[in-house]
Formats: structure tokens, sequence, C-alpha cells
């Protein structure tokens, strides 16, 4: 009994080690580079109120096909949600998300792209049938479709930490933005740049904040673990309405600096946010009709009691970010 509980031991110092080893570089975020076209984060949202959250960015020209066959090309076992990559009877590529994550990834994409941020066209589908799989057909249901673009290729990640954008209005509201919207999981390997090759106007290389589905949840972190940020520990629920109700956002104000209910493991860039950022981020925010925050969680396949709820609990957040301007 004794040498297997040194062996338990000793396995579990050695996962500890790694996983600190692995959050060791969660410094104070920093610029890569001095100067920087912004529209390859962010481009103001001059028709934020038109714009259709419901079908996003691809529009409905662009969405896979409901109740129809797609060929399995292969298994993703990887991360928290299961998943597949898969090709539709046109010959197009998409990348499929099933569980619990692909609700919140199709909503908060939705908000993310009206408030003028890049996201690459993504749907949610309710019925549709895999060859090449013997899978629980149960298991199909409701899952996320990304389009794999030939036009549209990812070419590397990038670090919340060390990026262009680091302390420029438009970065700093999208991590108010993923603040609001309960988004915890900010991991690099989540967030990728594309080229856009066939590009008309604007930039023709993105960073976008993809795999979305750790959001409209809460954060939470345990007491045990708060001496060492660890990546391979839970941060948070997610497609868990109560949860996202029960949270707080702003909880002091010291200066001009925001102290938030948040609980994760990312505070060094938490504490980079001002009031001015909290306001600006919310002001964008307030833009959004009571029909469009519908529309992007109708589009996440959320009831109308959720869609209602989670609309009531992101208004009320946007007036206290508001209120934070003090008197017009």
């Amino acid at each position: 009994m004794g040498k297997k509980l040194q062996r338990s031991g000793w396995r579990w110092l050695v996962g500890l080690t790694l996983l600190t080893a692995s959050c060791a570089g969660l410094s104070a975020p920093k610029t890569s580079i001095d100067k920087v076209d912004l529209a390859a984060l962010w481009i103001e949202p001059a028709d934020l109120g038109s714009r259709n959250l419901f079908d996003g960015p691809g529009g409905r020209a662009l969405a896979p096909a409901e109740s129809a066959r797609y060929e399995l090309i292969a298994v993703d076992s990887r991360g928290y949600s299961g998943g597949y990559d898969v090709r539709d009877r046109q010959g197009v590529k998409w990348s499929v998300k099933t569980g619990k994550e692909a609700q919140p990834e199709v909503a908060v994409s939705r908000v993310l792209w009206g408030l003028g941020f890049h996201q690459p066209p993504i749907y949610l589908l309710n019925d549709w049938q895999l060859d090449g799989a013997a899978v629980d057909p149960q298991s199909l249901q409701l899952a996320r479709f990304r389009r794999d673009a030939e036009d549209a290729k990812v070419v590397a990640e990038w670090s919340w930490y060390e990026n262009p954008f680091v302390g420029s209005q438009p970065f700093q509201g999208l991590l108010v933005a993923n603040l609001m919207l309960n988004n915890w999981d900010w991991k690099t390997s989540n967030n990728k740049i594309y080229d856009l090759a066939s590009a008309q106007s604007g930039p023709t290389r993105v960073y976008v904040v993809r795999d979305l589905g750790a959001s409209l949840g809460k954060t939470t972190f345990p007491a045990l673990l708060k001496w060492t940020p660890m990546r391979g520990m839970g941060q948070g629920s997610r497609n868990d309405v109560d949860g996202f109700e029960e949270q707080g956002f702003i909880k002091s104000v010291d200066g001009q600096k925001v102290r938030f209910h948040y609980n994760g493991i990312h505070p060094k860039l938490v504490d980079t946010i001002s009031i001015d950022d909290v306001v600006w981020t919310s002001r964008l925010m307030s833009r959004v009709s009571d029909d469009q925050w519908r529309d992007a969680f109708r589009a996440g396949g959320f009831t109308a009691s959720q869609q209602q709820r989670y609309t009531a609990k992101l208004k009320s957040k946007i007036r206290e970010g508001l209120a934070l301007a003090g008197p017009a």
C-alpha cells in the first residue's frame, strides 16, 4: 500500500510540475510590433443594426444542408468536445463539433462578428447523417459546422499575451466582450490567423478567436489550486444559463481600474482592462437590438426561454458598463 501511495504521489507531482510549467508564460501582455493595421482584428461595424445575427458572416448561401449525408474524412477526439472532419456532396469540407460546446460556440461567434470582430462561417445543424463511421445517431444532433474554405487558410496561431494589438482599443474591447460572454478558455490554440486569398477589400490577413464553446456559463477555479494557474483544470462551466445568470460582472472600481467577478486563470490580462475599455465595449454592444440578440441565440439552438434569459443578463451587464461613464 505504501509503495502504491508513493507512486500515486509521484505521478501527481510530475503532472503538477508539467501543468505549472505550461502556464509559466502567463506574464503581462505585450505587443510584438510597433505599428499594425487594426482592421486585421476589428472593423467598425457601421451596419451593426442591420447585421443578420442568425445566418452570420457566411449568410444563408454558405450554410450546410440540413437532413443531408456527409462523408467522414477523420475523427477529431481532441479537446472537451468530440467532432469530425467531413465533406458534403458539393465537395466542401467542414469541421464538425458535437456535444455541449456546439451551441454556445455558434451564438458567441454571431455576437463577436456582429461587434466587428472577424469570424469564420459557422452554423448549427439539428439533423444530419454521417457516412463512413458507426456512431450513435443521437450523438449527431446539435452539431457545429465550420466551413473549410479554400480561400481562407489558417496559417498560424496567436497569443493573447503577445500580439500586434495589445493595448489597442479593439483588443481591450475583445477582452471585455469575452468577459461579458463568459468565454474563459483563452488558449493560444483557440486563436487563429487566416490568410484570405480572394479578399476584394479590407485586410488579407485576419486574427480570429475561434472555438468559443467554453462560453455562456460561469468562471470557477478550485480554491486548492489558486496558487498556480493550471491550464489542465476546468475553469468554469459552459452552456449553463443558470451559472451565467449567477455570476456578476463588475465587482468594484479603483481609479481607472475595474475589478470583475472573474475566477479564471488569466488575471494579468483582466487587470489591464480600464473604465474606458468597459464603456467602449458596452456602447458597442448596446447597439445590438433585442431582435439581433434573439437571433444570435436562436442560431445557437437555444430555446425561447434561454434566449430571453441570456439576453436579459447581457443587457444588465451592458447597463453596468455604461454606468461607468457617469452622467451624460
